[in-house]
């Protein structure tokens, strides 16, 4: 049976939320994100809203490049698990960040990236249905 070619998103998929949090051992990873995915050109592109909501406890606790280097990270794992797409999917996507949550220990880059292979899942299944396959873990 033969696939048909798809663009990802098919329409907007507004607030998905993703978190990777594995607090079993230390150290802990954690983040929290809420993403939109909409269509746009072909390829990647990744925003961050103007009003990103970050709790001020937490925005204050991390300096700005801190928050950046996250946001970079999100961004790097989004695009990975695009590519993992593969043949017969076209992807003409904007990814707006709305929202992000952070933890003072277990933040930090890996958790971010691995956060945005999640968004990603999740946005799939909304758009087309759970997948059949096994999970993949990304730590």
């Amino acid at each position: 049976m033969k696939s048909e070619a798809r663009t990802f998103p098919p329409h907007p998929i507004r607030g998905v939320q993703a978190v990777y949090a594995r607090q079993s051992s230390c150290p802990a990873d954690f983040a929290l994100v809420t993403v939109d995915f909409e269509p746009w050109e072909e390829g990647v592109t990744f925003q961050v809203a103007a009003g990103l909501d970050i709790p001020e406890r937490e925005r204050s606790a991390f300096s700005q490049s801190d928050i950046a280097t996250f946001q970079t990270a999100l961004a790097m794992g989004i695009r990975e698990e695009l590519a993992e797409l593969g043949v017969g999917t076209t992807v003409a996507v904007s990814v707006i960040l709305r929202s992000m949550r952070l933890h003072i220990v277990d933040s930090h880059p890996k958790a971010f990236q691995a956060v945005g292979h999640v968004a990603v899942r999740n946005a799939l299944a909304l758009a087309y249905g759970p997948s059949p396959g096994p999970r993949r873990r990304h730590a």
